[in-house]
Order: structure tokens, then C-alpha cells, then sequence
């Protein structure tokens, strides 16, 4: 993995972040863990890259989990985007969807739940001027942005 922090406009405005992902990474961990070092308790990101396999999810509010959609074959990752918060034990929560293409132009898309990285994954994080929080909702079986 490789970071940069990019230029701030001014010394107060928010930290901006490239990471680039290598060949192999399990994407969602060490995005998750470079927010937990950096120390990020709000932020937006944004992502494009490829997987050499992928698991994506879509919520079933009647379970009240994810059911999984694997992705067992080489995509790109035309679009993802998500948000970082802290979660109710006071770490990152990183929250993201993503778009997979195929070589066939098919598309599968839903809840990003983890990919490894083949060759690359570019992630742009833009931190927020203020926390966010993400809280459990027990009525419905996952956490939110409390806002």
C-alpha cells in the first residue's frame, strides 16, 4: 500500500488522501485500517481499480443481514463510493458501495463487502470538517449516519 496526503488550499481545511492499493490487498481491511491511522472520523471516498475476486451484498431487511454476491472472476471497479464515520466502539467505520464490471460489459453492484486487489485499487479520501457518527439501529439491523 501507498498514501499521500495531497495539498490543503489553506491550513485549515480538511486532510485529502490518495491510496493505492497492490496486487493481492484485501481492499475493505486496509482502507478500514489506513482511516484507523490516519485517524479519520469523517470522510467521503471515492474508488476505481480492479479485483481478481470480490464479495459485494445486498441487505435483506427481513433477516436483517447482508446476503452475499460473490464475485469469483477478474472486474473493475467502474465506481465506488462510501463514507467513513466512527462506529458505537469509537473506530472507523467504513461504509461503501461499489459497481464491478465484467469483460462481457455486464455489471453486479451492491453493499462493498471485501475484494482483493488485482493490480490496483486508487482510493481518493476527502476528510470532513466535522465527525460523523454511524450508530446501530436494532430495529433495523444495521448502523447508520446519525446525523
Amino acid at each position: 500500500m501507498q498514501s499521500k496526503e495531497l495539498g490543503k488550499s489553506d491550513p485549515w481545511s480538511e486532510r485529502n488522501f490518495v491510496l493505492v492499493l497492490d496486487d493481492g490487498e484485501e481492499a475493505f481491511g486496509a482502507i478500514t485500517k489506513f482511516c484507523e491511522e490516519q485517524n479519520i472520523t469523517g470522510a467521503s471516498l471515492t474508488a476505481i481499480g480492479a479485483f481478481k475476486r470480490a464479495k459485494l451484498g445486498f441487505f435483506d431487511f427481513a433477516q436483517k443481514r447482508y446476503i452475499d454476491i460473490p464475485v469469483d472472476t477478474q472486474s473493475e471497479v467502474l465506481s465506488a463510493i462510501g463514507d467513513v464515520a466512527v462506529d458505537d466502539e469509537g473506530k472507523a467505520s467504513v461504509h461503501m458501495h461499489a459497481v464491478l464490471g465484467f469483460a462481457d460489459g455486464s455489471t453486479k453492484g451492491g453493499h462493498f463487502i471485501s475484494g482483493i486487489v488485482h493490480p490496483t485499487l486508487e482510493i481518493i479520501i476527502r476528510e470532513s470538517a466535522v465527525a460523523l457518527r454511524r450508530r446501530k439501529r436494532p430495529d433495523l439491523g444495521i448502523a447508520l449516519l446519525d446525523v
